[in-house]
């Protein structure tokens, strides 16, 4: 402990560069989990999400709408369009938008939980809209209010009145409104963004997506149906390899870091060779020595760790990661796993640290070690 906190500006440097880098760490492996693997949703297992074979952004015929209803094993379809506005002149968009059937809502995306009165209005009024809670407590926003969105997509922009305020979704951000409206609005019927469905049952699954993709194959707007779950997947892969980017950074981190602890417990040891010269003569043997220099290596490293690790956690858990991230991010769930892979970097990097410095005590002589000068 003495010779760890010998040169305390050293040692707090030294903690410091740990647990920057491990927080670093944590975060980059919490941001590739978040994006990679996102939170399924109560029924996502039985929804189906229908595109343009082509692309995303290729539009869908309604003309599809009763063909897919009369598949057997869909229970429920509804329109599914982005609208892509921009509110109160935000040059970003914190939340999306997307124009539905809104009688389908509760059928299709049942995890939605929102008053009757909010669905009955919804489904009664042309231009209504529902919205999630975050995006309603952040802009204060509350039922009977009138928004109005710019599009980036469509000409002009559409007025809202907000019929009522949902929750208990894996994003409570999103803003929804009706299909006829965004019709009748820009004055082109007849397309869709893409269909989303609901199966009967978890067996009727795998049918329904080669039943729909066989009816629509060959045809003027080929379609790709697939579970949710692959949807998400196949719309983060357009992000690029996010998952090697980040794998390359994580790694030029660890990297680093070990780097600068094996350099700080070199210099260190460097500067007490005439001490465990002394050592030596008194008769103690290497692995004691060795024993002695892995406790002031491990030490720094798991000091760093805990500042490091457990300051990310705390930070993530009872942070405000929505405003910290400007709504990139929803949930940052820093799991047991994450913090095990990291605390296994801090012990390896102890260990390794602690490698070049005991070689170089175990070749010294004692004589070469008692010339060594302070």
């Amino acid at each position: 402990m003495k010779n760890a906190l010998r040169n305390k500006r050293r040692a707090l440097l030294s903690v410091s560069s740990v647990a920057v880098s491990l927080f670093l760490l944590v975060t980059l492996q919490v941001a590739l989990r978040e994006l990679t693997l996102p939170p399924p949703s109560a029924g996502a297992e039985l929804r189906v999400a229908v595109r343009n074979k082509i692309s995303l952004t290729n539009p869908l015929p309604v003309r599809q709408r009763p063909i897919i209803e009369k598949i057997p094993g869909v229970q429920s379809v509804s329109p599914f369009t982005w609208f892509g506005g921009h509110f109160k002149n935000e040059e970003g968009m914190s939340f999306a938008q997307f124009a539905m059937d809104p009688t389908k809502l509760q059928s299709v995306f049942g995890e939605a939980k929102m008053s009757i009165e909010g669905y009955e209005k919804f489904a009664a009024t042309k231009d209504a809209c529902v919205i999630g809670k975050i995006t309603a407590d952040k802009y204060h926003l509350k039922v009977g209010d009138r928004i109005t969105l710019d599009s980036t997509i469509y000409p002009g922009s559409l007025a809202f009145e907000i019929a009522g305020i949902y929750s208990g979704t894996p994003d409570d951000r999103n803003m929804l409104f009706r299909q006829d409206y965004l019709d009748e609005s820009i004055g082109t019927p007849g397309y869709v963004g893409m269909w989303w469905l609901k199966v009967k049952s978890a067996d009727d699954m795998a049918p329904v997506i080669k039943a729909i993709n066989a009816v629509f194959e060959n045809t003027s707007a080929e379609v790709r149906a697939e579970s949710e779950r692959n949807f998400q997947l196949g719309f983060i892969s357009m992000l690029g390899n996010v998952k090697t980017l980040i794998g390359s950074i994580s790694t030029v981190v660890v990297f680093t870091l070990v780097l600068v602890s094996a350099s700080t417990m070199s210099m260190a040891v460097r500067e007490r060779f005439r001490e465990l010269a002394i050592l030596k003569a008194l008769g103690f043997r290497r692995r004691e020595l060795f024993a002695f220099i892995l406790a002031e290596s491990f030490g720094l490293a798991v000091a760093g760790a805990l500042l490091g690790i457990g300051g990310a956690y705390f930070l993530f858990t009872y942070g405000d990661i929505g405003k910290m991230t400007q709504g990139i991010f929803v949930s940052f769930e820093v799991t047991p796993r994450i913090m095990g892979y990291a605390a296994l970097v801090a012990a390896v990097l102890g260990i390794v640290s602690a490698i070049a410095p005991s070689l170089s005590v175990a070749r010294m002589s004692v004589v070469a070690g008692l010339k060594t000068l302070d």
